[in-house]
């Protein structure tokens, strides 16, 4: 804890010297104004005149930028005071491609919420297997598992489309992969069919906003029994598991789960469900929805095309050393 205030109180003292005219408002109701060198998933490099700081993205609230003249650059206060919402607020959204309110939802009851997001969560087919996925576009993009997806093009995806009172399956078949990561587990799928209506969708949340001990829920297809709900609580926010940060939940999660959306109580994505530790009970992980944000926001980098040889992924055999030969050899 002193580590941290002494980070904290570091960055605001440098903020005083700062000239150029972007704005990083930190959860402690300061500011730091400098030159965003970069931004990337979890920290903003920043210059602030004679030194360059690094900033964790989890002490950030908000990042304004504004475009001011190098001549002007002396003129602009070093720190302004500005009002941080309290710790709950939503990041802002990145509008276009995906829903991300930066209000926080209406709490409401699972049974209520499932009504209004089990249109959106729907069930990856693939020959070797299946998993589930949630739509973030109405004209038919979704998200899963890189795993659930790995090493196949013959995908099919099942949605439940609501009719008055009856939800009727409709399978479709023309389904594109139009960028994914191995490395964070993520893949942006299409729906491609040409009688494809205009799809129902979900909203990313914030699982920065969330606290220890709130309730989330899950839905997907465990074992391939489609829309099953299941409802937990958040364990931990930052639990390491092979090198990268996971939220860990009480929530059943089994093979099938793979890809689909967990839930807060305002009905808003906030991790993608990925794995469980098989030799115990309420042992779930997900991947925090802040990951899945990035990738949009960046999901040219990470394009995928069945017919470009230039593809950025090109996985080769790892060399002959690492493998282990089978024993006698």
């Amino acid at each position: 804890m002193l580590k941290q205030c002494f980070f904290v109180s570091a960055l605001i003292f440098c903020a005083l010297q700062a000239a150029p005219a972007d704005t990083i408002q930190l959860k402690e109701k300061s500011a730091v104004v400098g030159k965003i060198l970069s931004e990337k998933r979890d920290q903003v490099v920043v210059d602030i005149g004679y030194t360059v700081l690094v900033i964790p993205r989890n002490q950030i609230a908000k990042i304004s930028k504004t475009d001011v003249p190098e001549t002007q650059a002396k003129s602009v206060p070093a720190v302004k005071t500005i009002a941080v919402a309290d710790k709950k607020e939503v990041p802002e959204a990145r509008p276009g491609f995906y829903v991300a309110p930066n209000k926080p939802a209406q709490i409401r009851n699972v049974r209520d919420l499932v009504n209004l997001i089990g249109e959106a969560v729907v069930q990856v087919r693939t020959p070797s297997g299946l998993g589930s996925g949630f739509i973030i576009n109405e004209d038919g993009f979704l998200m899963t598992n890189f795993h659930v997806i790995e090493g196949e093009t013959q995908i099919s995806v099942e949605v439940y489309h609501q009719h008055g009172a009856e939800l009727a399956r409709k399978t479709y078949k023309q389904v594109r992969i139009i960028a994914m990561n191995k490395f964070d587990d993520l893949a942006l799928l299409k729906i491609d069919d040409k009688d494809a209506p205009k799809f129902k969708i979900v909203v990313l949340g914030s699982a920065d906003a969330l606290s220890v001990g709130e309730r989330v829920f899950a839905v997907g297809s465990p074992l391939g029994l489609e829309r099953t709900v299941t409802e937990g609580i958040l364990s931990t926010k930052t639990r390491p598991l092979q090198g990268a940060l996971y939220l860990q939940t009480t929530t059943q999660i089994n093979p099938g789960n793979s890809g689909g959306p967990l839930f807060n109580m305002g009905g808003e994505v906030v991790g993608i469900t990925n794995m469980k530790i098989t030799f115990g009970e309420g042992l779930g992980f997900a991947i925090p929805v802040e990951s899945v944000k990035f990738f949009l926001d960046h999901r040219d980098a990470f394009a995928y095309s069945n017919d470009n040889p230039s593809n950025p992924y090109h996985y080769l055999e790892p060399p002959s050393h690492t493998r282990q030969n089978p024993a006698g050899d």
